[in-house]
């Protein structure tokens, strides 16, 4: 099918071209804009979102060209974990491209996360408090990037305390975020994270973070169910998304081993996206991995793999 664009492509060029019509290079440059126009992209089925540095090679003039090529490439979202940390006047400028191009903003990380202390596993109120204006301040980060979900991990277990209390104190302090998120409609999607490579963390399955939600009881308190993730601590993964499916409200992807994107490991994304497809999601799904081949060669590999696990 691409070969026969390309030759179809080609012959209106030269057709065009042999009227003698074309009076500049600038022209040229248009016409060849205008012919690749309708083929450049593709639409896919479910809404991926990459992150800046996926594609800098394809777009090396800075994250504005790169969201410009992004856009170009059929995808729909943006997601930026470190967006709270750009500077006021870049988040205005990322907000105003993707709005250009209709695009959606994922995630973004809300809070400090604390990867050896227990920062809200024990009940300790100048580490709630810290939580809590953290909170407060992405409210605003996500009024001016018109994001509706952020990340939030709860921190380290308090090995001091029975795993009852420190889930009680991570709930209570979750209710008290969720006064501040929902005025503003504004949802926090709490991440497990697998404990080989994040050893010592409270939240780590599904099914945990699944109870922790039913207990907060609020529509800002959603799970971030990371394929990646879940394949390391439990595998099980269609029938573990079916059993959470009512609290998940965003996904995150990268195949095992390796973090790396679609069909580079040994997750069967053609059939996990399959599921998420047919159970009408309509989020978004975060590209939160690297690429397994470097420089632009690997940039559309990694196209060309959402593209072939998006053909179901």
């Amino acid at each position: 099918m691409y070969i026969r664009l390309f030759q179809i492509e080609h012959m209106k060029r030269r057709d065009f071209l042999s009227k003698g019509s074309v009076g500049s290079a600038s022209l040229l440059l248009g016409l060849d804009r205008f012919f690749n126009a309708g083929t450049a992209s593709h639409k896919f089925q479910l809404n991926y979102a990459p992150h800046f540095g996926m594609f800098r090679n394809s777009a090396p003039g800075g994250v504005l060209d790169e969201l410009d090529f992004m856009a170009d490439q059929g995808f729909r979202s943006l997601e930026d974990n470190d967006m709270k940390k750009r500077p006021l006047e870049m988040q205005q400028k990322i907000a105003a491209r993707m709005e250009r191009h209709s695009m959606a903003m994922g995630v973004f990380v809300a809070h400090q996360i604390y990867w050896k202390e227990p920062n809200l596993t024990s009940g300790k109120k100048e580490w709630r408090d810290q939580f809590l204006k953290e909170i407060k301040e992405s409210v605003e980060v996500a009024k001016r990037v018109n994001a509706k979900w952020m990340t939030v991990v709860p921190g380290h277990l308090d090995l001091r305390k029975d795993m009852g209390y420190q889930a009680a104190n991570v709930i209570e302090t979750l209710k008290r975020a969720c006064d501040i998120l929902e005025p503003h409609g504004l949802i926090m999607v709490l991440e497990p994270l697998n404990p080989r490579s994040h050893p010592g963390l409270f939240l780590t399955k599904a099914a945990q973070a699944y109870e922790i939600c039913k207990a907060v009881d609020s529509p800002s308190c959603k799970i971030l169910y990371d394929i990646y993730h879940q394949q390391i601590t439990e595998g099980n993964l269609i029938p573990n998304i079916e059993a959470s499916w009512d609290e998940i409200a965003y996904f995150q992807i990268g195949d095992n081993p390796g973090r790396k994107e679609p069909t580079s490991g040994e997750i069967n994304y053609l059939n996990v996206f399959k599921f998420i497809h047919e159970k009408k999601f309509d989020g978004i799904l975060g590209m939160e991995h690297g690429n397994s081949i470097a420089g632009k060669k690997g940039e559309q590999h990694v196209i060309d793999a959402y593209i072939k696990s998006d053909n179901f």
